[in-house]
């Protein structure tokens, strides 16, 4: 395993957490609002009215309604992300992450009109007699780029596994067993089983099985939210303020939290956004792609309301709800996970400044050369499970973790601990500890924060129960036409029940490798989207252009 987190943790250094992603994904998103001229504001309430079936005609091209095209492509967004991702991102980069979330939202509402209208413009019906679209296919046809074409469709198959099916799996089952005590593995194979039978309908069930929960659980969640936040109103304001006056500097340590840099909330807080939703990762377009209209730009304007109902709507409310709780500073009796554990020689206190400053710096992005803080190698004394820490600091979650004691089973471990650069080498055995928390139990500790009391976990469960499930069906559908176009509709049936293996499987998977794997695949259809969108912008404007001149004189001779 820690080979693999090695192998993934490089991947990652190149790709999602390289210092040029965030600045590649902002740019290009400034560079398309300027050219197209803000449409994510020009075109906000004219999106409302395409949404309602105004200007469709009845017998244009199509699968499915703008709004069951908008619920599938939401589905897709509305995920763990909300709730977990948002919780991963504070975690990591303390209030400026949720700064640089919303900075992701506002620009990706232009990258997501422009992915969707280009990729509308060239979609084809496969030999099924269904619609076929994203951005392979206007890489192909509108760039005559084949190679490209292709790598980003391979990359749409492993990202539906590393983006829309592990992660969504695995956060609910975590969710699940800890606020009902369900077994992992028990919930993962009956979920995994109401999966197959919804993918294998194909997209006319999954418009219709997202087009009823997703407004459903929008509405739900944000009433969740409010609630809490509510509750904790003396805290809300200041929660807020703080979300801007760390935007430019990084958050400052606090309680368990050690701090981030400047550099390293504005990398989590895009790169979470981005996972959030997806503008730019070129997946969103594969839904709108289904959609009866014969104006690829109407479609594009649909598709700028996805954003700001994910991100500046729910996820703000997830944030502003961990943030005015104050969990995301506090430590709790947690289970440790082996790729966030880390032991350290020496003892280290949250009261010593120099410590915290030091210990930042060696979990940052890039550990100075010359780090102080140094991995341990050796063996330490376990008597009765309590662990011998009288030269040693466990670090967990990215804190200072306290009263570790170590298992084996349920019984108190007594014996050896061997350790090997930092890492546990002793096989069976777990730690047990307080430490801080991220992902979904963060959220969850956060919703207990108010008059809801310990019901308030419940809230979080059902939510990430609807986001999760739906979300994994939706990129089931974006994996299957990615495999349509690679080998034909003949690949999609194998292409599913592999899915679905990997639904069930990611249940029992460690958390935080799911979040790397995701980080990684994610980049991987990011990046040559957004050179084919740059590429293609002159066409993206004229098709805006286009479309709204025809509407503006519609709309005066109806006047």
């Amino acid at each position: 395993m820690s080979y693999l987190e090695d192998l993934f943790n490089f991947l990652d250094a190149l790709l999602g957490s390289a210092v040029y992603f965030p600045f590649a994904l902002l740019g290009v998103g400034v560079l398309l609002t300027l050219y197209l001229g803000f449409p994510q504001v020009r075109y906000f309430r004219h999106a409302w009215r395409v949404l309602r079936g105004k200007y469709t005609a009845d017998d244009a091209p199509g699968d499915t309604s703008h709004f069951e095209a908008l619920s599938t492509a939401l589905s897709g967004t509305v995920g763990t992300g909300n709730i977990g991702g948002v919780a991963f991102a504070i975690f990591l980069g303390g209030p400026a992450a949720l700064f640089w979330m919303w900075v992701t939202a506002f620009l990706g509402m232009t990258t997501k009109f422009a992915e969707v209208t280009i990729s509308h413009r060239y979609r084809v019906e496969d030999e099924t007699g269904r619609m076929a679209g994203g951005p392979m296919y206007y890489m192909e046809h509108g760039l005559g780029m084949k190679w490209l074409a292709v790598f980003f469709a391979v990359a749409t198959v492993i990202s539906s596994f590393g983006s829309g099916n592990l992660p969504q799996s695995n956060n609910m089952a975590a969710g699940l067993e800890t606020s009902l005590g369900i077994a992992p593995w028990l919930s993962g194979a009956v979920l995994a089983v109401l999966l197959g039978l919804v993918i294998v309908g194909g997209i006319r069930r999954i418009a219709v099985v997202a087009a009823t929960i997703v407004p459903f659980m929008g509405v739900l969640y944000a009433v969740a939210a409010i609630a809490v936040a509510v509750s904790n109103f003396e805290q809300i304001i200041p929660s807020f303020l703080s979300v801007f006056q760390d935007a430019f500097t990084g958050s400052a340590a606090a309680g368990g939290f050690l701090g981030a840099t400047f550099a390293y909330a504005f990398n989590r807080g895009v790169n979470r956004g981005l996972f959030s939703n997806e503008a730019g990762q070129g997946s969103a377009p594969i839904a709108h792609a289904s959609a009866r209209t014969d104006e690829p730009a109407s479609e594009g304007m649909v598709a700028i309301l996805e954003p700001f109902i994910d991100t500046l709507i729910i996820c703000t409310l997830t944030g502003l709800v961990i943030l005015s709780s104050g969990v995301w500073k506090e430590k709790f009796e947690t289970d440790f996970a082996a790729t966030d554990t880390e032991i350290v020689t020496g003892i280290y206190s949250e009261g010593d400044a120099t410590h915290v400053q030091q210990l930042f710096a060696h979990m940052d992005l890039n550990p100075p050369p010359d780090d102080p803080v140094q991995a341990f190698s050796g063996t330490l004394a376990v008597r009765a499970g309590r662990l011998d820490t009288s030269a040693v600091t466990v670090l967990h979650n990215r804190s200072i973790s306290e009263n570790v004691r170590v298992f084996v089973g349920d019984d108190a471990y007594i014996g050896e601990l061997t350790v090997v650069d930092g890492r546990v080498d002793n096989d069976g055995v777990r730690l047990v500890g307080e430490s801080l928390l991220h992902s979904v139990p963060l959220t969850a500790e956060a919703f207990k924060r108010s008059f809801l009391g310990a019901y308030g976990q419940f809230a979080v469960t059902l939510g990430l129960v609807l986001f999760a499930f739906s979300t994994a069906i939706a990129w089931s559908y974006y994996g299957d036409r990615a495999m349509t176009y690679l080998f034909g509709a003949a690949a999609v049936m194998p292409y599913r029940v592999v899915y679905v293996i990997g639904f069930f499987l990611a249940t029992i998977a460690d958390t935080s490798m799911i979040w790397l794997i995701s980080a990684v695949t994610l980049a991987l259809m990011t990046l040559p989207n957004l050179l084919g969108l740059v590429l293609m912008r002159g066409e993206i404007r004229e098709l805006a252009n286009g479309y709204w001149r025809k509407v503006t004189s519609q709309d005066s001779q109806s006047a």
